[in-house]
C-alpha cells in the first residue's frame, strides 16, 4: 500500500470557508446604521429608566418606613431588625440608608434621640431622668455614656439655658469682618461672621443663655487663629472637633453640606433629593439660615436652582467672597 502523504500547510492562499466569508463581508457605516445604533442605545436608556426610577422609589419607601420605625420605638433597633423590615442584607440597608438621609441608621437614631431628650427637657415638669427615659434612653447609665455628645453639657445645665456650662470664646477679625469662635468641652460650637462684634457676643449669649462664657486666654487665641486661617483658604480644611446641636433634619442637611467639596456648589432642591427629601427645598433653605458653624458647615456652597446667590446668614457678600476664593484655589 503507498504511504499517505500529507499536503503542507499552505499559506495566503484563499481557502473555500474564506471565500464564503468574504462573500458577505461586513456593512460599512453609513449614517443610517450610525443612526440605528443611537436609537438603540436612547431604547436602552428608556428601558432602563423605568427600573431605576423604580428601585429609587422603593429606595426612598424603605428608607422613610425604616425612619418611622426609629421615632417609634423606645431604643433604637438594632441594624438586622431595620434591614428584615427592609427585606434587605444589612450591608445593602446601611448603604441605601445613608445614600437617602445622609446619615447612618445609628447617627439618625441619636439625632432623633437628641431632639426628643431636648423637648423633653424643655417642658416645665417631670425630672431630668424622666426626660432622659422618654427620649429613648433605655438606662440612664447610657445617656450618661453619650451626654456629652448628645447635648454638649449636663442635661441639668441644658434644662437651666446651659447654667454652669463652659462656653469659651473669642472674637478677632478676619477679611470678611469680624469673626467669634467659640467651643464648648466637646468641639468648636459656634463661628459667627459679622460686622458688629457686640452683636455676635449676643448672638452667642441668645444661643447659650444661662452658660458662663468664658474669654479666651493665649491658647484658645491659637485655636481661634486656626479658625481665621480656614476662614481666609477653606481648601486647607478644619481638623477640629465640631459639637453641632440640632434636630434630625437639621443634622442630616448639615451633613450633606460638607459633602459638597470646596469649589463646587448645589441647588436647595438638590440637597433636598440627596436627604431622600425631594418636596423640602424650604426647610432645607431654613437649616442653612439656622447653621451655627459658618464655612466648617459650608451653607454657602448652596445656591438657587439658577445658580444665583440667595439668602446667607452672614450676608449674600460674604457669601460671593467665599465661593470666589475656593473657585480660585481650584
Amino acid at each position: 500500500m503507498p504511504a499517505t502523504t500529507i499536503p503542507p500547510k499552505l499559506t495566503g492562499i484563499a481557502t473555500p470557508q474564506d471565500d464564503a466569508m468574504n462573500a458577505f463581508p461586513p456593512a460599512p457605516d453609513t449614517p443610517e446604521t450610525a443612526s440605528s445604533a443611537r436609537d438603540a442605545d436612547r431604547q436602552s436608556v428608556r428601558a432602563r429608566a423605568p427600573r431605576a426610577a423604580a428601585a429609587q422609589a422603593r429606595h426612598a419607601a424603605v428608607t422613610a418606613q425604616a425612619c418611622r420605625l426609629i421615632e417609634a420605638s423606645d431604643t433604637p433597633p438594632a441594624l438586622g431588625t431595620l434591614a428584615a423590615h427592609a427585606g434587605m442584607s444589612p450591608y445593602h440597608f446601611h448603604r441605601v440608608f445613608k445614600a437617602e438621609t445622609g446619615l447612618t441608621p445609628k447617627a439618625y437614631a441619636a439625632a432623633f434621640r437628641a431632639r426628643r431628650l431636648r423637648e423633653a427637657l424643655a417642658t416645665a415638669t417631670g425630672s431630668v431622668t424622666d426626660a432622659i427615659y422618654r427620649a429613648g434612653f433605655n438606662a440612664s447609665s447610657r445617656y450618661y455614656e453619650t451626654a456629652g455628645q448628645v447635648l454638649g453639657m449636663r442635661a441639668r445645665e441644658y434644662r437651666a439655658g446651659g447654667a454652669g456650662a463652659e462656653i469659651r470664646f473669642a472674637v478677632g477679625q478676619c477679611t470678611l469682618g469680624a469673626i467669634l469662635v467659640a467651643q464648648s468641652r466637646i468641639g468648636l460650637c459656634a463661628i459667627l461672621l459679622g460686622n458688629d462684634p457686640d452683636r455676635l457676643v449676643r448672638d452667642l449669649q441668645d444661643q447659650f443663655p444661662r452658660a458662663d462664657l468664658i474669654g479666651g486666654d493665649p491658647d484658645f487665641e491659637r485655636l481661634v487663629a486656626r479658625v481665621v486661617g480656614f476662614v481666609e483658604a477653606p481648601a486647607i480644611g478644619l481638623d477640629l472637633p465640631l459639637d453641632v446641636r440640632g434636630t434630625a433634619f437639621q443634622q442630616r442637611v448639615w451633613q450633606a453640606l460638607r459633602g459638597i467639596p470646596p469649589g463646587e456648589t448645589a441647588s436647595y432642591a438638590e440637597i433636598a433629593a440627596r436627604i431622600g427629601a425631594p418636596k423640602a427645598a424650604r426647610a432645607v433653605a431654613r437649616a442653612c439660615a439656622t447653621n451655627p458653624l459658618a464655612v466648617a458647615i459650608p451653607c454657602h456652597r448652596v445656591v438657587r436652582r439658577d445658580g444665583g446667590l440667595s439668602g446667607y446668614r452672614w450676608g449674600v457678600a460674604r457669601k460671593h467672597e467665599l465661593l470666589r476664593r475656593e473657585a480660585a484655589a481650584i
